[in-house]
């Protein structure tokens, strides 16, 4: 079944037959899948989603997992402030002045990987 298929209630079930204990963010952090990254630093690698919601979707992806918000622990707590942070930064680099930042938990998250979307109806070059 195609992963983009995969949307709504019972997604992570599907998801994680399919892929097991390493997401697809974990493969395409070791360079196993090909994606297209647009920033990449010690702590986050940016990649455009591949089912864009707006003309300008992008994934900020940690490079130290977490599952979910609901999934923190006291080792991954700073996780979501360090993404938000470096979504501010890469917004005001890009002068992207208007835009939506969503992390998704539970029945509404397709990969079970934390990560922070950030949609815009500006695009970059």
């Amino acid at each position: 079944r195609p992963l983009s298929t995969l949307r709504g209630e019972g997604s992570f079930v599907w998801y994680s037959a399919l892929m097991g204990d390493r997401t697809i963010f974990h493969k395409i952090l070791a360079k196993e899948l090909p994606a297209i990254v647009l920033y990449d630093d010690a702590d986050v690698q940016v990649i455009k989603d591949i089912h864009p919601q707006a003309p300008l979707h992008l994934l900020f992806i940690p490079k130290r997992f977490a599952q979910s918000l609901a999934h923190l622990t006291p080792e991954t707590q700073d996780l979501p402030g360090m993404l938000i942070q470096k979504a501010r930064a890469f917004a005001v680099e890009k002068g992207i002045a208007d835009y939506k930042l969503m992390f998704h938990v539970g029945k509404y998250s397709v990969v079970p990987y934390l990560h922070l979307h950030l949609l815009s109806e500006q695009t970059i070059d």
